[in-house]
Formats: structure tokens, C-alpha cells, sequence
């Protein structure tokens, strides 16, 4: 290998083992191509020129490390993103969900906020929406910023449109939304019951009464024990007999699932907290 690009592959590599050390986002294992054009646009967006001040900067400024974390992850999200997950969970997790007087959703890493924003479209189908609250959070400010609009470019609504008639939507979708301007925005009655705002998974307080966490490709940034750490406080969140949905990528270890952890659709990556309960219970 050429010397100056060994150069560079170190430092991107001490980049992300600085990452790693001081906030445990493990993304030392990211395709190498990518990463770099990522890094690229994160040194363009802080105004330096070199990697290493990018570093110095980042270990002494969390805020800037939120942004940075942005520019690396790159969100990506969809409305009725997967929609086998959501019309497996409407037709096995709503009818539970019925059950309860009211309802309380989280959406851990809900980046630009298209898959909370679903959840409040499914819960308006199913008359659950006026009994529940949503709590969508992400580390990203920019993130945050963007989800409250609910505004996104309307060359999207093809893609928005089929994932919902694949998630067996009961309606069309323009009802919930309006086109001007090359945007989409979403309808203002669906963010009544919803709150949006940033939180550290690995730092920030815990919500607790949780019926639902969604933390769908999220899990994928995390190393191993950082995922322990985060699931954990999933753990002092979730009520008994509440529901965690991981993304499609993502899944439980063994251990978990001998605990307090049962499989309730092992193909859409849903499980239900069942605290003290025996295996197979």
C-alpha cells in the first residue's frame, strides 16, 4: 500500500478507535470506502482539514461529536420502512395492545423520524392513538430538528405510498399527508401525542411504563457490550409483558432469550419482556 494512504487508513482508524474509547459507538467495523467519504463530508461540515484536529475537537465537544456521529451513521428511514414488520405488528402486537387503558410507545434512535410518525398512522387506523403517547428520541439534534417539521422531499412518496399498502394500511396514505412545494409534510394532528427530543442511549435517563420500544437498526452501530449496556436499560423500561422491535439485521443472544427475553415473532425480530418468567413460559 501507497505510505500516504496508509497514513490515512491509520488515521481514520485511531479516529474511530477515539470514537469508541471516549463515547463506546463502536464503527470500527465500517466498509472502509464509505466511512472515508463520510469522514470527508463530517471535515467539510466542522471546517478543518485534517482528521486528527477533527479528533481533538470531537473528544472535547460531545456536541460535536452528535453532529459528526450524523454525518458517520448517515440515517436512513422510511415511511413503513420494512412493512412486513408492520403488518405482522399490527395484526399480532395491536390486538395486545388493545388490552391496556393507555399506551406508551418509545422509538430509541428514531432518526429523521419517518418510522414514529408510522406509528402514529397505524395507531390512527387502529383507534389506539388518542390513548397513547409517543416518545421518539435520537442522538442527533440535526435529526431531532428535521423529524419535528415531519417535512420530506416528495420524490420519496412512491416509495412511502407502496411500503404502505405492503403494511396492509386500511386508508390511502395522502390522507394523512399533503404535497407542496416538492415536500411531503405530514399531517399536524399526527404529532399531538408525540414528543420528540435528543437522548444518549448510553448516557441519558431511562423512560419508564414503556408498553413499546422500537430501536430498529440501531443496534447495528454498537459492539457487543455496549448493546448489554443499552438493553439493559431497555430492561428498566419496558413493563412486564411489553414488546422490544429490533431491526431486521438485529437480534437477541441466546443468553437474553434464556433471561427475561421471549421470542414472540423471531422473523420480524419482535420479543416480549417477561421479567422472573421460566423459559418457555
Amino acid at each position: 500500500m501507497d505510505s500516504t494512504l496508509e497514513t490515512e487508513a491509520l488515521e481514520v482508524r485511531l479516529f474511530l478507535e477515539a470514537i469508541y474509547a471516549k463515547y463506546d459507538y463502536d464503527l470500527r467495523g465500517y466498509a472502509a470506502a464509505p466511512m472515508q467519504r463520510r469522514l470527508a463530508a463530517a471535515l467539510t461540515r466542522a471546517g478543518v482539514e485534517h482528521l486528527g484536529e477533527l479528533q481533538h475537537r470531537v473528544l472535547h465537544d460531545a456536541r460535536l461529536f452528535a453532529d459528526v456521529l450524523h454525518d458517520l451513521t448517515v440515517p436512513v428511514s422510511e415511511l413503513f420502512r420494512d412493512p412486513d414488520f408492520y403488518r405482522s405488528f399490527r395484526e399480532r402486537v395491536i390486538p395486545i395492545l388493545r388490552t391496556y387503558p393507555l399506551l406508551r410507545i418509545w422509538h430509541a434512535g428514531c432518526a429523521t423520524g419517518e418510522e414514529a410518525y408510522t406509528s402514529a398512522i397505524l395507531l390512527k387506523e387502529e383507534d389506539l392513538y388518542e390513548r397513547c403517547q409517543i416518545y421518539a428520541t435520537d442522538l442527533s439534534q440535526q435529526s431531532i430538528e428535521h423529524a419535528k417539521t415531519g417535512v420530506y422531499p416528495s420524490d420519496r412518496l412512491a416509495t412511502f405510498q407502496e411500503n404502505y399498502q405492503r403494511a396492509g394500511g386500511r386508508s390511502e396514505l395522502s390522507k394523512y399527508l399533503t404535497i407542496a412545494y416538492d415536500r411531503i409534510a405530514l399531517n399536524e394532528h399526527l404529532r399531538r401525542s408525540m414528543l420528540f427530543f435528543q437522548h444518549n442511549l448510553v448516557s441519558d435517563h431511562v423512560f419508564g411504563e414503556m408498553h413499546v420500544i422500537l430501536c430498529r437498526n440501531v443496534f447495528i452501530y454498537f459492539g457487543h457490550d455496549l448493546r448489554q449496556r443499552v438493553l439493559a436499560k431497555f430492561r428498566q423500561s419496558l413493563c412486564a409483558g411489553g414488546f422490544l422491535c429490533l431491526g431486521d439485521s438485529e437480534q437477541l443472544t441466546r443468553a437474553d432469550l434464556e433471561g427475561d427475553f421471549r421470542e414472540f415473532s423471531a422473523r420480524d425480530r419482535i420479543y416480549r419482556f417477561r421479567p422472573g418468567a421460566q423459559q418457555g413460559a
